[in-house]
């Protein structure tokens, strides 16, 4: 086989080594896209909530400082403040927490949909392995790493020097200011620093996903060896499958050659479908249906009637219909009776033989 290289691995993954990269964990994402949707939900969940949260701080504040001295506090009181300020505590953080869970699961489940496994995290020698580890920090994919870490640390120092810029006589006059407004200067600045860097971010994250998904498709490509190999396990070996259908065939030429000898007459199509009927009057009730074949079969039973002396009778409607609702061993229905009758009156006689027809009620065998 020839070597495995990057070059030839020209053809589109199966589905079945896709499945199975899924299964070790191997998934086309980006851990910087939950990153950035994370920020984002929760900056916009603190501007909608900030006066809110910011009332409970307050809340907080009051419970820890409180009106008495710290000589006048005694356990009990201790004890039902710290309760208090934990209580409101939790109240002010549990909202922010729900946000980051639903927007981490729903950007999760985004990119890769349902999926639990515990490979990544299996221990492996191959990652402890100090040449692996030295061929991956000088991989294509770690300079890629490295290019797009140093691109994002660009644009988050332009983001910011831009949003700052504007802003630097304000700043220095800030110290002028009442402790509110310098609060909320500071959470006006903040909150839109945070957004444009968050935006910027997204952006970046969503280039990074494009490009995971494209990096984890083309790693997963097949060359045509490993397409044939995988067409093996799917669907067995190409020879075993013509073996068994060599088998298949010995054993339906071994029935015909069994059956057709006992037919009385055998309609063909007349070389595309042959049927061999059988008649006992003594012993059935109405002809009986011994072998049927097509094309390859067809002219076995051709062969095999001509071998043991079986007249052969075209009738091309009569042998379709026959070939496609009657099985072998099965009794010839009600509808084709009349059909077969004349065939098999047309055999008789040419043998020389006895017919009776049953007035009336049309044609019947007894």
């Amino acid at each position: 086989m020839p070597p495995d290289t990057a070059q030839e691995r020209t053809e589109a993954p199966t589905q079945r080594r896709r499945e199975e990269a899924r299964k070790r964990g191997q998934v086309g994402k980006s851990s910087d896209l939950t990153s950035a949707v994370v920020l984002m939900g929760t900056l916009l969940t603190l501007e909608f909530m900030g006066h809110h949260l910011f009332g409970r701080l307050l809340d907080i504040t009051r419970h820890c400082l409180g009106d008495t001295g710290p000589g006048l506090v005694n356990a009990d009181q201790m004890a039902t403040t710290l309760t208090a300020v934990l209580r409101t505590g939790a109240l002010v953080v549990l909202p922010v927490i729900l946000v980051v869970l639903v927007l981490a699961t729903v950007a999760s489940f985004f990119q890769v949909g349902v999926l639990f496994t515990i490979e990544p995290i299996k221990p492996s020698f191959e990652k402890l392995n100090p040449i692996s580890g030295l061929k991956r920090m000088f991989s294509a994919r770690a300079f890629v790493h490295l290019a797009m870490g140093i691109a994002k640390t660009i644009a988050l120092a332009l983001v910011a020097y831009w949003t700052l810029r504007g802003r630097i006589d304000m700043l220095a006059y800030a110290s002028t200011f009442s402790y509110l407004a310098i609060i909320g200067m500071a959470s006006e600045l903040l909150f839109t620093l945070g957004v444009r860097l968050a935006l910027v971010l997204l952006l970046l994250a969503i280039i990074d996903f494009v490009y995971q998904r494209w990096k984890h498709e083309r790693d997963l490509r097949m060359t045509k060896e490993e397409i044939k190999e995988e067409l093996k396990r799917m669907d067995g070996d190409p020879k075993l499958k013509q073996r068994r259908r060599q088998i298949q065939m010995q054993l339906a030429v071994q029935r015909i050659k069994a059956a057709v000898p006992k037919a009385d007459v055998v309609v063909t199509n007349p070389t595309e479908i042959a049927v061999a009927i059988q008649y006992n009057a003594e012993t059935m009730n109405a002809p009986k249906l011994t072998a049927k074949g097509a094309d390859f079969l067809a002219q076995k039973i051709r062969e095999i009637a001509i071998e043991h002396g079986i007249p052969i009778v075209e009738r091309k409607p009569l042998a379709r219909a026959i070939y496609k609702n009657v099985e072998v061993g099965q009794e010839i229905p009600a509808e084709f009776y009349k059909a077969v009758a004349e065939v098999l009156a047309y055999v008789y006689e040419l043998a020389g033989r006895g017919y009776r027809r049953q007035p009336a009620a049309g044609v019947a065998f007894n």
